[in-house]
C-alpha cells in the first residue's frame, strides 16, 4: 500500500488527539480546503463560482458545501485512480438508482476515525464485546461503506465467537437464535449490530415465534440506515420500543450511528431512551445547519439542513450539503428526517448549481 502525504500524516495525529481547539480545527480545515482546491478542478470551479478562494476562506464555516448528490455526477477527488483503491458507494436506491462513489486511495484514516469513534461512543469502557452482525461482509459487499464499518467493529472489537449473521439466502435466524441463547446463559454482555431494516426483519421473526430474550446487563445494539425500501418502515418509538421488548435491552443501550458513504465519519447518540436522540460526532467534524437555497446559516433555534465539515474526507471534499433536516441541541443536534418541499426543491437547486459551476 502507498505510503500516507504529509498532509494526512498530520490528519492521522490530529485524530488520535484526545481533542482539540477551534483554532486548531479551522488550521487544518484550511490546510484541507487549500489542498483540495489547488487538487480538484470541478471543486475549483464550484468554489469561483460562489466567489470562495482561498484567500476570503478564513474558517471551516466558510468553505463552500458540495451537495451531496454531486457524488452521483461527477467523480470529487484529489488523486488519480489507482488499482489500489478503495470506492464506497451509496445505496443507489433513489433518483433512478445513479449511485454516489467515494474514492479512498488509502484507507488509514477512514479506519483510524471510525476506530477511535467507535471505541468511545459505542463501546462503552470495555475493550472487546462478543458481537453478532446482521448485514453482509466485504466479501459481498465490497463497494459498501457499512459493510467494511462493521468489519473493523468485529475484527478490532469482536471477541472470539463473534459472526455474521447475515447470508446470500437472508439472515440466519437459527443461527442468531443460538448465539442469542448462548448469550443469555452466559452472563456475558452481547453487542447487535446492523442496519435498522434488519432489526425490524428479526423483531417480525421473533414476535411470530413468541420468544422474547433477556440479553445480559451491558448488552448494546447498534443500528445505522435506516430502511431503504428493505422492510416496513416505523416510527423511532415504536421502533426502540420493540427491539428493547424482544431483546431485552435498554434503550439507553440501544445506540443509533448516523453516518454515510460520502463522509469519513460517523455521529453517534447515548442510546433512544427519548427520540429523536441528539446526535453528535468527534473533534474531527464539525456541524451548521443552513438554508439550502442561500447556503446561509439558519437563526438559532431554526430548523435547517445539516452541512458537515469532516477533517477525514482527505481526498474528496471536506464540507458536504446532506439532504437531512436538523435542529441544533445541545450538544449536537437531531435528526430530524429527510428535506421535502421547499428545503428538497433548494437542494436539487444546489446539485444544479455545482453541476454547472464544476462543469464550466
Amino acid at each position: 500500500m502507498d505510503k500516507v502525504t504529509p498532509l494526512e500524516a498530520d490528519i492521522l495525529e490530529f485524530i488520535a488527539s484526545d481533542g482539540c481547539t477551534d483554532g486548531a480545527f479551522d488550521h487544518l480545515a484550511l490546510r484541507l480546503f487549500a489542498h483540495q482546491y489547488a487538487s480538484s478542478a470541478p471543486y475549483r470551479n464550484f468554489c469561483q463560482q460562489r466567489g470562495a478562494t482561498v484567500r476570503n476562506v478564513r474558517s471551516w464555516s466558510d468553505i463552500p458545501a458540495v451537495p451531496i448528490d454531486a457524488f452521483k455526477v461527477m467523480e470529487l477527488r484529489c488523486e488519480p485512480p489507482a488499482a489500489t483503491e478503495r470506492v464506497f458507494m451509496t445505496s443507489g436506491t433513489t433518483r433512478g438508482g445513479t449511485r454516489g462513489r467515494h474514492f479512498h486511495p488509502r484507507l488509514d484514516v477512514y479506519d483510524l476515525s471510525m476506530r477511535r469513534n467507535f471505541a468511545r461512543r459505542f463501546m462503552r469502557g470495555a475493550d472487546r464485546l462478543s458481537m453478532g452482525i446482521l448485514f453482509p461482509d466485504e466479501t459481498a459487499m465490497p463497494n459498501s461503506s457499512l459493510a467494511h464499518y462493521l468489519a473493523l467493529a468485529k475484527s478490532v472489537f469482536g471477541s472470539d465467537g463473534s459472526r455474521y449473521f447475515m447470508t446470500s439466502q437472508g439472515m440466519d435466524l437459527a443461527g442468531l437464535r443460538q448465539a442469542l441463547e448462548t448469550a443469555e446463559r452466559s452472563g456475558e454482555p452481547y453487542a447487535l449490530l446492523g442496519a435498522s431494516y434488519s432489526f425490524v426483519h428479526l423483531v417480525d421473526a421473533l414476535r411470530a415465534e413468541g420468544k422474547v430474550f433477556r440479553l445480559p446487563p451491558g448488552s448494546l445494539v447498534l443500528d445505522t440506515g435506516g430502511y431503504k425500501g428493505q422492510s416496513r418502515e416505523m416510527p423511532a418509538e415504536t421502533f426502540y420500543a420493540d427491539i428493547s421488548q424482544a431483546l431485552g435491552v435498554p434503550r439507553t443501550h440501544c445506540i443509533n450511528m448516523y453516518g454515510m458513504t460520502e463522509l469519513s465519519t460517523q455521529f453517534y447518540d447515548e442510546g433512544n431512551a427519548v427520540v429523536p436522540s441528539v446526535k453528535s460526532g468527534p473533534h474531527w467534524i464539525r456541524s451548521r445547519l443552513v438554508d439550502p437555497v442561500t447556503g446561509q446559516r439558519v437563526p438559532p433555534g431554526a430548523r435547517g439542513i445539516l452541512v458537515h465539515c469532516d477533517l477525514a474526507n482527505f481526498n474528496s471534499v471536506t464540507t458536504i450539503l446532506t439532504e437531512d433536516v436538523g435542529l441544533e441541541a445541545e450538544g449536537g443536534f437531531l435528526l430530524l428526517g429527510r428535506a421535502e418541499g421547499v428545503e428538497a426543491k433548494g437542494c436539487s437547486l444546489a446539485v444544479e448549481e455545482f453541476v454547472r459551476a464544476a462543469a464550466a
